[in-house]
């Protein structure tokens, strides 16, 4: 397979045919944050993060699942791709259940790390009405806490696509979307075979 030649801040990077910006930038050693992202599992561009800038392009992209093209110039750390990044990581915590001192995860969590990365100083700049839960703990392995969910679906990847159960997907739509199982049982309720996928894959503490 041909190799397609791009520019990646400033730098010449070959890439297979066929590769996301995101997979580009790997091979040339340039970090692009994720958090959404599993590769060949979770590949949705949902959460932004990724968000690059492409000379030419409308709008930012993610790097996750944008294709690169012959002659692309992309720019992965630009004032404008940073400041998305901040304002997705603060809209994020907006709606996010934010004990991190209390949190199993705290100090090996990607949401945390990843505010410390991009200068988040003020979490609560868009605090507003906030999603409540009430915390699942019908299985003898896990709790499982929405509160601390921030939707990125790699556990309901993990668990469909991996292990082929799939007893968790979206539930709702808008504001109101969570990650449950069907009519909201708790999980052990579901035909859930207790692998903890769904544990090791989650990026914060849900």
């Amino acid at each position: 397979m041909a190799n397609i030649n791009v520019k990646i801040n400033g730098r010449d990077v070959s890439a297979p045919a066929g590769s996301t910006i995101l997979e580009a930038a790997h091979i040339a050693g340039i970090k692009i944050p994720t958090l959404c992202f599993l590769k060949e599992i979770n590949e949705i561009g949902a959460c932004r993060i990724c968000v690059v800038e492409v000379k030419g392009a409308r709008s930012l992209v993610a790097s996750c699942v944008h294709p690169i093209s012959e002659g692309m110039e992309i720019f992965t750390n630009t004032p404008k791709v940073l400041e998305s990044r901040r304002k997705t990581l603060q809209l994020i915590l907006s709606n996010h259940d934010r004990k991190c001192l209390s949190c199993v995860r705290s100090g090996n969590c990607e949401l945390q790390q990843l505010s410390h990365e991009l200068g988040v100083v003020d979490e609560g700049y868009f605090d507003g009405i906030k999603n409540e839960y009430e915390i699942d703990s019908s299985a003898v392995h896990m709790i499982r806490d929405n509160n601390k969910c921030i939707l990125c679906r790699r556990c309901v990847a993990v668990c469909d696509k991996v292990q082929g159960v799939g007893v968790i997907g979206s539930n709702n739509r808008g504001f109101v979307t969570s990650i449950g199982s069907a009519v909201d049982m708790g999980l052990g309720s579901t035909s859930c075979v207790s692998c903890g996928q769904c544990i090791a894959v989650c990026p914060t503490g849900a």
